[in-house]
């Protein structure tokens, strides 16, 4: 660097120091006058901060003042002129007319579940995700399981699909169609529309659902009392690797007694290059909208109404034997929330929601089509609720209760015109019809309670229990299978779940925690009921078994984490996070070659054996992710994180399946309140330990970096441009899925794009 240009860059910087100095205060609740943990402070020349366990806060401003926003959930926004003063700035906050946004974070210590995640503020990613499931791949801890452009799932510590616990605003389920997976919950979900993402790293709550390896909720944006009157905004995006566009438009009106808010969001994504400039089959379109209205009967009563429907077309899955013609959702959801009671009961909160998908796929596309035309219609319906007590028995205690039910029922069919055969055409094709889901359901009744107890001002304890009573029934089942389990009858399954914590709070720079969670999981629908179809990532049928036994996860956890100040003489500080785990599994749920079967569908392909879905007796899992952050200059921060999984089936001597690498982070990011921008460098490392009966293949390790930046130019205008994938890099990463019926290529693993381009644009009003 010229030392001319260096020398004036210090100088400002030296400006900057000695022309700012440190805000000290505290705030609190205006009713009780407790102090509120994790509100946020916003200075209007950019600097932002967090009141800690007892309220305190410290800011830098300008010697001259500035305007300082405070926000807190349930509470009344405060936006106040400040000047530098001796003495302690003491805020008081009154409480908001009740809002219901679906989250299980809240900033309460006292009340926040333990060892969770908490993402937001997607707006300066600036990037045009292909669905929900992208938002996830930059979190310590996070894989992407990716099939092409649209069909991805997340994946959490080597635990995904049904052993996670996917929901949106709190408790709502979408729940696949396609035995495939082409159409997972993320792709029901706008994007933009996500506020942040909650993660639970493990089954340490027993309020949201039986969960067995952790609980991601994906909470929707919703209005504040801020945005009184007419607001809304208009965003629209491009990603030069495939020629894609994005597009969506939000309007609301809000009042302190009403809100209504509605979106409506365009999808248009072209095939990508992966860094070879090799051209993989992944474009989709997608047309979604919604509608959100709430109405606040009193300021401690609320109603409220969401409904959003989403519109997959022409959609191609490289991983996949067929594509997707149509993919329709529908979800409707309504919640009611009554607080501020009296007595034992402090609150009541009520769900219900209902989904329904409708999915058509085919084959028309494929090279197998010269031999058979194959067309799917199946359809998926979910529909559940939830309601909870909250309970005050002492001043120390608190207590959750309540109910819950997810049901979940598929059916549908698969035609095959049968065109060849190995001796060549056939003078009249032959028509079959393939039972995909066999008109079957799952129903899941829950009972549960939470307790968290003050055992002293700096520790709480927490201990939950839960019941969960799972029925399931395969009302149409075909004749193989009838005969492979010829006691096909209705089946009741009981289900204990429970968790006890501890959280030592000794001061926000050091937070200790320690959990033992027993999540329980029983059989998923692709693993009771599935007859012949190849679902997994290798080219075998699979068969289920409707006699499973439910998984069970003994999971325990340690985690440290903290904020630390570098120096008294400005707000430099060292942020720090870890967590060790370990996983004992019992009746470990995988499929397994029965050589007493044979292929059903073409059995002169190999593999002639297929698989069936079994319990293990031995299998477990253990690893850590560790990230460590500085903050310095005022406005740059650097951030290491690594994740590592080691799983092991002790019965097949081999790995559990899709158990991601080695990930190494770094970040490096300066912030201002109108200009961004960061450098994100990942090394995931080459991953030799797999499962050869899954059909896992060693991967190569690779390095990737991404560059971000965006800027406010005007009032209410956003622009944002990344360049993704810097060196074009040709890669794949170890969950994705191998080329499957691809015409142009063979079984290799699917790669990632190349270099990507991308412009974002948002204007707010």
């Amino acid at each position: 660097m010229n030392l001319k240009y260096f020398w004036v860059l210090s100088v400002l910087l030296l400006g900057n120091l000695t022309n700012a100095q440190n805000l000290k205060g505290q705030i609190i609740s205006e009713i009780n006058k407790e102090p509120l943990v994790g509100a946020h402070i916003l200075a209007k020349n950019g600097k932002a901060a967090y009141s800690d366990s007892e309220g305190n806060f410290e800011i830098r401003i300008p010697e001259e003042g500035t305007v300082l926003t405070i926000s807190f959930m349930g509470y009344k926004t405060i936006v106040q002129e400040v000047t530098l003063s001796n003495e302690r700035l003491a805020i008081a906050m009154q409480e908001a007319p009740i809002i219901i946004n679906g989250v299980m974070v809240t900033g309460n210590a006292k009340t926040d579940p333990i060892l969770f995640l908490e993402t937001n503020d997607y707006v300066k990613n600036i990037v045009q995700p292909r669905n929900v499931a992208d938002l996830f791949q930059d979190i310590n801890g996070f894989s992407l399981i990716k099939r092409g452009n649209y069909a991805i799932d997340p994946s959490f510590r080597a635990t995904q699909y049904e052993q996670l616990n996917v929901q949106f605003d709190g408790g709502t389920k979408a729940m696949h169609a396609c035995p495939n997976r082409m159409d997972p919950i993320t792709t029901h979900v706008i994007p933009e529309e996500i506020e942040k993402i909650e993660i639970i790293k493990g089954p340490y709550t027993v309020r949201y659902g039986a969960t067995f390896g952790g609980i991601i909720n994906m909470v929707t944006k919703k209005p504040t009392d801020e945005d009184y009157g007419i607001h809304g905004s208009v965003d629209g995006g491009f990603e030069s690797n495939g020629g894609s566009i994005v597009s969506m438009a939000r309007l609301q009106q809000a009042t302190e007694k009403y809100d209504i808010v509605g979106n409506v969001g365009f999808r248009d994504f072209g095939n990508y290059e992966d860094g070879d400039g090799v051209e993989i089959p992944s474009s989709f379109r997608s047309l979604d909208y919604g509608i959100k209205a709430g109405y606040n009967f009193t300021k401690q009563q609320r109603l409220q109404a969401h409904w959003r429907q989403s519109y997959g077309r022409d959609v191609l899955h490289a991983g996949l034997p067929m594509d997707t013609e149509k993919d329709n959702s529908s979800i409707l959801s309504l919640d009611y929330k009554l607080n501020g009671l009296t007595g034992l009961v402090k609150s009541v909160d009520a769900k219900v929601y209902y989904s329904f998908v409708d999915h058509i796929m085919s084959n028309k596309n494929r090279p197998s089509f010269m031999m058979t035309d194959a067309l799917s219609e199946i359809d998926a319906t979910t529909a559940g609720g939830k309601v909870e007590l909250k309970l005050k028995p002492t001043e120390k205690m608190t207590v959750y209760t309540g109910l819950d039910f997810l049901g979940i029922a598929r059916d549908g069919e698969r035609t095959r015109l049968v065109k060849r055969n190995a001796m060549g055409a056939l003078a009249t094709p032959v028509l079959f019809t393939d039972k995909v889901w066999q008109d079957s359901y799952i129903n899941d009744l829950g009972v549960f309670v939470e307790s968290k107890y003050h055992l002293t001002s700096k520790t709480i304890a927490t201990v939950g229990l839960r019941y969960d009573n799972v029925t399931s029934e395969i009302k149409d089942s075909a004749e193989d299978f009838q005969a492979l389990y010829p006691n096909l009858d209705k089946r009741t399954e009981h289900n204990i779940s429970g968790t006890a914590s501890l959280k030592y709070a000794l001061s926000t720079q050091f937070i200790m925690e320690l959990a033992y969670g027993r999540g329980v999981r029983s059989a998923n629908m692709i693993e009771r009921v599935i007859n012949h179809f190849t679902v997994g990532q290798d080219s075998y049928e699979y068969i289920g078994n409707p006699n499973l036994d439910a998984e069970v996860n003994n999971q325990f956890e340690i985690g440290f984490k903290g904020s630390l100040p570098i120096s008294d003489l400005n707000s430099d500080r060292f942020n720090y996070s870890t967590s060790f785990y370990y996983s004992l599994y019992e009746n470990y749920i995988v499929a397994v070659i029965d050589e007493t079967q044979t292929r059903k569908y073409m059995p002169m392909l190999e593999p002639v054996n297929p698989k069936v879905f079994r319990n293990l007796d031995g299998a477990y899992k253990t690893g850590f992710e560790i990230s460590g952050g500085i903050d310095f200059l005022e406005d740059f921060n650097f951030t290491t994180a690594l994740a590592y999984v080691y799983a092991k089936n002790k019965d097949l001597n081999e790995s559990l399946p899709l158990v991601p690498p080695l990930t190494t982070r770094f970040k490096l990011q300066y912030e201002k309140e109108k200009f961004w921008v960061n450098v994100n460098y990942t090394i995931t490392s080459k991953q030799e330990d797999i499962a050869p009966s899954f059909g896992e293949q060693i991967t190569a390790g690779y390095e990737v970096m991404d560059v971000r930046f965006g800027v406010v130019p005007i009032k209410n205008v956003t622009l944002g441009f990344a360049v993704l994938n810097v060196f074009d890099k040709t890669y794949n990463n170890h969950l994705n899925f191998s080329f499957n019926n691809q015409a142009a290529f063979g079984t290799v693993p699917i790669n990632d794009p190349g270099r990507n381009l991308t412009a974002f644009a948002q204007y707010k009003f």
